[in-house]
């Protein structure tokens, strides 16, 4: 069940959990079977039910023995748990279920959280009994004075982990994404947080969206996740469209992205249900307080460096209760992985009024395209680029956008010639043509090395960040996405979608304002009604594509409302 720290107070709350493990992700090794043996002392006239649930890497059976409702023996078996962890958990799980003689006073075991509930369910699936029901995600009413919402892009670049069996570095990129909506004191209301991680296709993981390079460039790939490099990938056109097509949020990967203690989305729900209500200054002196000045990660009291060994020793019963409640959240808000709370800050900073009585939902979603071009350079090399868009959006009862933000992140390669476009060179070891001073014409190559990446992508800003410097015919990006932004306003999602098949572009997603000279967007506008025009006119300046390879803005708003959580938040005077 997952528990609530108020923000500021820090109260402690009881947890059925024991802290869990600071350390990564547990990796399933499915090779090696790990089963517990039942003891021999099992009443001559007991009954042996069977149950089954899922673990960490699979599924766990737990053959239980009852005399009456006690439990009198056990054996748990997880032929795809890590043996070191999940293995080691389900030792000492059978002996205290045992010991007990049944669920209640057991304890998870500190690093292995997921294989410890597999248990716990396993033996109630044998015994015919209802897991305990989660609480609803969505909040708690809360009456506020005052709304602004802000989204917040964080980027940073990621060295490892390691290199593969050829010594072929593995690297990273990360696009941490939070939508929050604020008070007028700057309190946190309400908020969701997803991240994107693209890794070099040598990453052993299953899951995990990688990219080779750009068009033209090529890298060590594991194809089969057995942590050796099977072939080199040669990037084409092709294969760049589909794999930045590919790539999913940490959210939408769900139960496929694993930590010790549950997914990245339970462990990051944890973290937004104990920032909410904390303005963004005390989100950052909680993290300063409460959090490894090593890794980031909060002290549950499990590390052993001298460190946070000290920093945890030195916090008072009441704080160390207070981590307690939250020991499901093992993750780190800042370090190689993602800067979380820069995303928060920027949300903050980045705020914008909204006027309503009351939020029932709100959404982020999160759309990703590659571009080829426009062009090449002058050395007939071509420019590329990658686009990931955003939407956060609070919506009313019946689904209505009450207020919405977008931005996009656009990175090409270096001789894109525009001068504040971010740029990618590739990964450490790749190289790529550079138009340095704008003119058209390529001055260098560049040859990416680790120092040189981390900065490249801390570097990365937003359509919106880049402000003036990014020009469109009837003014700037932003500039027409806050058009766009307003006449959604008062429109369902559904309402949208249906909008922008009548009254845009089949070609390139674009409004039919009647400047195109195309057959196709002629006949288009002109079946139009008079009303459908005037609707049309009133967003003459916005001119940019909904849908196209600059960015699938349309679908992140889609995705925005299809992953929408309830809220419950009433605006007083």
């Amino acid at each position: 069940m997952r528990k609530k720290v108020l923000a500021g107070a820090l109260l402690a709350m009881s947890t059925g959990l024991v802290a869990c493990g600071q350390g990564g992700s547990q990796t399933a090794d499915t090779e090696a079977a790990t089963t517990v043996a039942p003891s021999e002392e099992a009443a001559p006239d007991a009954d042996t039910v069977t149950g089954e649930a899922e673990g960490y890497g699979g599924p766990i059976t737990a053959e239980v023995t009852l005399d009456g409702d006690k439990i009198v023996d056990l054996k748990l078996t997880g032929e795809q748990e890590t043996p070191t962890i999940g293995g080691a958990a389900l030792e000492t799980l059978q002996a205290a279920i045992i010991e007990k003689g049944g669920l209640e006073g057991v304890d998870a075991v500190a690093g292995a959280t997921w294989t410890s509930n597999g248990v716990f369910d396993a033996v109630r699936s044998a015994m015919g009994m209802e897991s305990p029901a989660e609480e609803d995600g969505g909040q708690k009413e809360v009456a506020a004075t005052g709304l602004s919402h802000g989204i917040g892009f964080a980027s940073s670049g990621r060295l490892g982990p390691g290199k593969d069996d050829q010594e072929i570095g593995v690297y990273s990129l990360n696009e941490v994404i939070a939508y929050v909506l604020f008070d007028d004191d700057g309190k946190i209301l309400d908020l969701e947080v997803d991240q994107l991680e693209v890794a070099t296709p040598n990453y052993d993981g299953e899951h995990m969206p990688h990219l080779t390079g750009f068009p033209g460039q090529s890298y060590n790939a594991d194809a089969d996740h057995d942590e050796k490099v099977d072939t080199v990938l040669e990037q084409t056109d092709d294969t760049f469209l589909a794999e930045v097509e590919g790539w999913s949020t940490k959210r939408e990967r769900g139960d496929t992205y694993k930590l010790n203690s549950g997914t990245w989305t339970d462990e990051m729900d944890l973290f937004e249900e104990t920032f909410r209500g904390m303005t963004v200054e005390e989100v950052n002196q909680w993290y300063a307080a409460y959090c490894s000045d090593l890794n980031g990660r909060p002290l549950h009291g499990t590390s052993d460096k001298d460190e946070d060994v000290k920093k945890y020793e030195a916090l008072s019963d009441d704080e160390k209760a207070a981590l307690d409640a939250i020991s499901g959240a093992t993750m780190s808000l800042n370090d190689g992985h993602g800067n979380i709370l820069a995303a928060i800050q920027k949300a903050y900073d980045q705020r914008r009024p909204v006027e309503t009585d009351t939020v029932a939902k709100i959404g982020l979603g999160i759309t990703n395209t590659g571009r080829l071009g426009p062009g090449k350079d002058d050395k007939e090399t071509g420019v590329y680029s990658f686009n990931t868009q955003a939407v956060g959006a609070c919506y009313d009862g019946d689904g209505r956008i009450i207020a919405m933000i977008t931005d996009v992140m656009e990175v090409a390669t270096p001789n894109y010639d525009g001068e504040h476009m971010p740029h990618l060179t590739g990964f450490p070891g790749q190289s790529y043509n550079a138009d340095e001073n704008h003119d058209e014409k390529v001055d260098t190559v560049l040859e990416q090395t680790e120092d040189t990446f981390l900065a490249e992508v801390e570097s990365w800003a937003t359509k919106r960040e880049r402000g003036d410097t990014y020009k469109l015919n009837s003014g700037t990006w932003s500039q027409e996405m806050d058009l766009f932004e307003g006449f959604f306003a008062g429109k369902t999602t559904e309402e949208i979608t249906a909008w922008f098949e009548v009254s845009c572009s089949d070609l390139n997603g674009r409004p039919l304002h009647g400047a195109s000279d195309k057959d196709e967007d002629v006949k288009k506008l002109e079946s139009l009604t008079d009303e459908q025009k005037q609707e049309l006119d009133s967003i003459s300046g916005a001119t940019m594509s909904l849908r196209d390879p600059h960015g699938d803005i349309l679908g992140a708003l889609e995705k925005a409302w299809t992953a929408a959580k309830d809220t419950s938040i009433t605006i007083g005077q």
